[in-house]
């Protein structure tokens, strides 16, 4: 049986700290908790897990607090959450069974971690991260900002699932340190500059972003999923401004890394969608409901991509082709992977109004992922 101390980064997390505590209480053998400057109850909230809540002075830096954090772990391994994260009945039985079972050997194990849920709950993104470490090893965080946890050696894929449930405002705090950073004209590795570009890209700075994710891609240096959401997200920037041909170029420049994704296609669609183009639109949304999720393990899947969306997608371009039976034969697929989903439900009332008799109800719900 192994033994795991879990360690956490807080600042003003009253609101979902216990929550996330809560969950875990009964499978960690330690709490490691790092406040970073609370001006609320979370270091009180803290206290009722943790024999000893830390301060580190936070000094815009996640990476040195997060090392802090694990310095202080004393079990044979060692876990990491958000203070928004939640693991689930089932996920700690599995995690149970994880300590007991754990192949000898291993220094480090990914889990799921579930970024995005639909109506129904199920699942629409996901990614793996490295979740569980030797401590003996001591392995490093990086990166001031969406800093990661450099490790090698065996590994474990667990289906211990981590969901997050954030419930905090956004504010523009990391693009505030990437652009300090960049006053005091430090250097950035190729991983800063894909980052920078999400941050400027998620507050509206669309030139900006793309400016940052050419040179992310021109140093030949990034991870292979990132250099395909580097062109992806590139592509939605020009399509916020209105520059559909260089959004079809940027998402095309995917193609050098690898098979188009479900994503490349879906946005495809979309396009050729918001041009009126309705039957490219749907060649390209078939495209991504016939693909497999992407090969490597680790890479960011959003199954609503595979799934729903681009059934709803199509149906409304066949609305609009004035294809109704065939528009309302794909909000039924769509239905049977979003049961409770709002839009479509609206749409199955509109179709039985319109086609009467000829209206035909999917029967059904596919098993899909949920972990």
């Amino acid at each position: 049986m192994i033994t795991i101390s879990l360690c956490m980064i807080v600042k003003n997390e009253e609101e979902g700290l216990d929550r996330c505590l809560s969950s875990i209480k009964d499978v960690v053998d330690e709490f490691v908790i790092v406040d970073t400057g609370s001006t609320d109850r979370t270091k009180e909230i803290a206290s009722k897990y943790a024999k000893q809540v830390y301060d580190f002075k936070w000094i815009d830096d996640f990476a040195a607090a997060r090392n802090f954090s694990f310095s202080k772990a004393t079990k044979e391994f060692i876990m990491w959450l958000d203070a928004d994260d939640v693991i689930d009945e089932t996920s700690v039985a599995r995690l149970k069974e994880l300590k007991r079972t754990l192949p000898p050997g291993t220094d480090r194990v990914t889990m799921p971690y579930n970024l995005g849920f639909d109506a129904s709950g199920n699942v629409t993104f996901s990614l793996r991260r490295f979740r569980l470490v030797r401590r003996s090893r001591n392995f490093k965080w990086e990166g001031p900002v969406h800093e990661v946890l450099i490790t090698d050696g065996p590994m474990f894929n667990s289906e211990v699932a981590v969901a997050h449930n954030k419930n905090k405002p956004y504010t523009d705090r990391n693009l505030q340190i990437y652009m300090a950073r960049e006053r005091r004209g430090e250097e950035f590795t190729p991983r800063d500059l894909y980052y920078y570009g999400n941050e400027l890209r998620d507050n509206g700075r669309h030139e900006e972003a793309i400016q940052y994710y050419i040179k992310f891609l021109d140093t030949k240096q990034g991870w292979i999923e990132d250099n395909i959401q580097a062109c992806l997200k590139m592509g939605d920037c020009y399509n916020k401004m209105e520059k559909h041909q260089e959004a079809v170029a940027a998402m095309s420049r995917s193609l050098w890394y690898d098979a188009p994704r479900p994503e490349y296609c879906s946005n495809l669609g979309d396009i050729f969608l918001h041009l009126g183009h309705h039957q490219i639109a749907v060649y390209w949304y078939k495209q991504a409901i016939s693909m497999d999720p992407p090969p490597d393990s680790m890479a960011m899947t959003s199954r609503m991509i595979t799934t729903w969306y681009p059934h709803l997608q199509i149906c409304l371009c066949y609305d609009k082709l004035g294809q109704r039976e065939l528009a309302s034969e794909h909000n039924e697929k769509a239905l049977a992977f979003s049961p409770q989903h709002p839009s479509m439900l609206y749409n199955r009332q509109y179709f039985m109004n319109v086609l009467g008799d000829r209206f035909v109800r999917g029967e059904g719900t596919p098993e899909i992922e949920t972990t």
